[in-house]
Formats: structure tokens, C-alpha cells, sequence
């Protein structure tokens, strides 16, 4: 069995940290997008963290715009004015 290099270790670590942390941004996204239509404050933060999110790669920039985009329209509908 070949031995395994020094960097190829390092760079699993990392991957794994990545993951973890990747998963628990896109978790707190589901949480805030379930909060997002009560009311206006709840939407703008829904807002800041995908953008967030998409800035640092975890999510596509136009998957962020989609949420978005489906989280206003939810908050117009139920909200009519």
C-alpha cells in the first residue's frame, strides 16, 4: 500500500472542516428561510445570508438569487398591501 503524503493528509483535513462548516451555513439558511415570511426584518436577514453564502461559495450565486427571489414573493402573498 502506497504511504500517504504529508500534503494529501493536511488537505483531507481541510476538506473535512469545509464540510462541516458548509453544511451547518446551509442549514442555518433553511432555518432563516422558514422564519423569512412572519415579517420584514426576518426576510432581510433571510437576504444577508444567502448573499453571504453565495459570496463565499457555498451556494451558486443564481441558486441564491432563486431563494431570493421565491422568499419575497412568499412575503408579498401573504402579506398583501
Amino acid at each position: 500500500m502506497a504511504k500517504r503524503s504529508k500534503s494529501g493528509l493536511k488537505h483531507k483535513r481541510q476538506d473535512i472542516k469545509r464540510r462541516v462548516w458548509n453544511q451547518s451555513v446551509r442549514t442555518e439558511l433553511k432555518t432563516l428561510a422558514k422564519k423569512a415570511p412572519e415579517n420584514r426584518e426576518s426576510l432581510l436577514e433571510a437576504i444577508a445570508a444567502l448573499d453571504r453564502a453565495a459570496r463565499k461559495g457555498i451556494i451558486h450565486k443564481n441558486a441564491a438569487a432563486r431563494k431570493k427571489s421565491r422568499l419575497m414573493r412568499k412575503l408579498a402573498v401573504s402579506k398583501p398591501s
